[in-house]
Formats: structure tokens, C-alpha cells, sequence
């Protein structure tokens, strides 16, 4: 005797993902016509645009790979449910999977999917448009250390190709004077003093205050920089002509930085650095406000949300 259920009936209905889903769901249909112009009516099928961004959910679980992403799709009916898969559907081989995730990406289909869901949010009301907090972090780049190589260096071919023997003793590398041989766009960073430099990008976030919505992201080059400049970017593109705050930690209490925003209309509420040089650009005008303080404890609040 044989039973098929539907997974749908397996999914308990109070469970988070059914909110989720049911908010994905619409958006996917309002991006059903920028869809279709994406695939071609003859061929081989390809994997629906819809459920490749539906399987995101493995950012909800922190599954590291889209290989392992195909395992648990095989053999979990919460995530076959998800996705839109019945039970005795064959899953996608991770290869194929990744192929069709890059035309996605190719096609700013994800960013466009993404644009829409924060619309989504503004329209009911989930996403403040007046108060919001940067934040930014590096992520580490595929690129190997022994890929960093001086720009100018010529070397006989490497006894090893895949895993050649380089000795760095006694040489100083720098982002001037050295790059990757795989990814020249990765920077050598570090997150902080006594840290080692690892090739890097620098991640950006700009989040809402009233829910902690992430409303716009920007990955860059990893420079000293990069948060400062991405932040003034982000807060640009808010929508509307009202003043808005922007909260930080103390790595964007600078006088560049403050005066950025004050050009933008926006008022800033970053950490003040009190033992920089010259000292804090953030004065009295600003923290003497109820507004400033609320504005730091939302950013003490999100960050031990993150180690916890």
C-alpha cells in the first residue's frame, strides 16, 4: 500500500515559513512577465526562474553550498514544500542548479526579485523611511594567499600548478605591489589590528530601524575606505525629501563622512570616536538629541543579535 501526501499537509501551519512563502509568492507573480521574456519555448527545459529563487530559504538555514542545498531538497519534505516540489519529483544536479542560478544573476533577476521584496515591505508598512543603520564587514574572496603574487614578478612555471610551493619569508606584500593571479579584484584585508590580511571585499548593509529590513547592499573593493564611501552611496538612493538619520559604529565618525551626510540632507548618528585625532566629529548638536541614543541602542541591540 502506497500513500503520497502532498507536502504541503506534512508543514505544520503555523510554521514561519508559510509567511514567507506566501510573500515570495507575491512577488514571483508580478515578476512572471520579466520571466518569460528570459527563456527561450524551445530546448531543453531549464529549472523555473521561481524556484531557483525560492531555494534562497538556505540563507534561512545557513546551508554553506548549493551541493549541499540539492541534499537537503532530496531528502527534507519542509524544504521540497518550499521550493514547490512534490515528493517523487527528481531533484536538480548541483552543476545544472548553479548554471541556471548565474543566468539568473546575469539577468539582474535576483536584484530585481530583491528590489521588489523591499518594495513589498514599504508598502505595508514593515520598513521605516527616516531611520536606518550601516554597518559593513569583508568577506573573504576564493582567491588563495599564494595567488598573491608582485605585479612585476616572472618566475619559471611552478613545480605543482594546483597547489604550487611559494615561500613569502622576508617579503613584503602589499595591494600596490601585489595581486592575485585568480582574482585581481580581491584586496588583502584584515578585520582588525594583530588580524592576518586575507584576500578580501568589502560587504555593505543598510538596514531599516523599525524591523531591521535590509533595504540596500553594496560589495566593493576592500579599501580603507569602502564602508565609508558605500554607506554614502546606500543612504543616497532612500527614496523621498525627507531628512533621515543614519546610524554607525565609530569607524564612520569622520569629518568626510559627517559632512557627506550632512550634504544629503541626512543627519548622522555614528559612535563617536573620542580618542581619534582631532576627535570626535560628532558634537553636542547631535548627541544632545533623544533620536541619537535610540539610534545607538538599535546598533548595540542588531550587533548582539549577531554574536549571540
Amino acid at each position: 500500500m502506497f500513500s503520497y501526501p502532498a507536502p504541503e499537509t506534512r508543514v505544520r501551519r503555523d510554521h514561519p515559513l508559510r509567511a514567507i512563502r506566501v510573500q515570495m509568492g507575491e512577488v514571483l507573480e508580478g515578476l512572471s512577465p520579466v520571466f518569460e521574456t528570459m527563456y527561450s519555448t524551445i530546448g531543453r527545459p531549464s529549472i523555473p526562474p521561481e524556484k531557483l529563487l525560492r531555494a534562497l530559504m538556505r540563507m534561512l538555514y545557513s546551508v554553506r553550498s548549493e551541493r549541499l542545498m540539492m541534499e537537503e531538497i532530496d531528502y527534507s519534505i519542509l524544504f521540497r514544500w518550499f521550493v514547490g516540489m512534490n515528493l517523487d519529483d527528481k531533484v536538480w544536479d548541483a552543476t545544472t542548479f548553479s548554471k541556471n542560478r548565474e543566468r539568473l544573476m546575469e539577468a539582474d533577476a535576483a536584484k530585481l526579485f530583491l528590489n521588489k521584496v523591499v518594495e513589498q515591505a514599504k508598502a505595508k508598512g514593515w520598513a521605516s523611511n527616516e531611520h536606518f543603520t550601516v554597518d559593513g564587514t569583508l568577506l573573504e574572496a576564493w582567491a588563495s594567499l599564494k595567488s598573491f603574487q608582485a605585479k612585476d614578478r616572472k618566475d619559471a612555471p611552478p613545480d605543482d600548478p594546483g597547489n604550487p610551493t611559494v615561500n613569502f619569508h622576508g617579503e613584503q606584500r602589499s595591494n600596490q605591489t601585489h595581486e592575485s593571479t585568480t582574482d585581481p579584484d580581491a584586496r588583502l584585508a584584515r578585520k582588525g589590528h594583530g588580524k592576518e590580511a586575507k584576500p578580501s571585499y568589502t560587504a555593505n548593509l543598510l538596514t531599516e530601524n523599525r524591523n531591521g529590513l535590509i533595504v540596500n547592499a553594496d560589495t566593493r573593493e576592500a579599501a580603507g575606505t569602502a564602508e565609508r564611501d558605500a554607506a554614502l552611496i546606500m543612504v543616497e538612493e532612500v527614496a523621498g525629501t525627507g531628512r533621515v538619520t543614519l546610524g554607525g559604529d565609530k569607524g564612520y565618525d569622520t569629518r568626510d563622512f559627517v559632512a557627506g551626510c550632512r550634504s544629503l540632507g541626512v543627519t548622522p548618528h555614528v559612535a563617536q570616536n573620542v580618542k581619534r585625532s582631532g576627535g570626535s566629529a560628532i558634537d553636542c548638536r547631535i548627541t544632545r538629541h533623544r533620536g541619537y541614543g535610540i539610534s545607538q541602542h538599535y546598533l548595540r541591540t542588531t550587533r548582539s543579535q549577531k554574536t549571540s
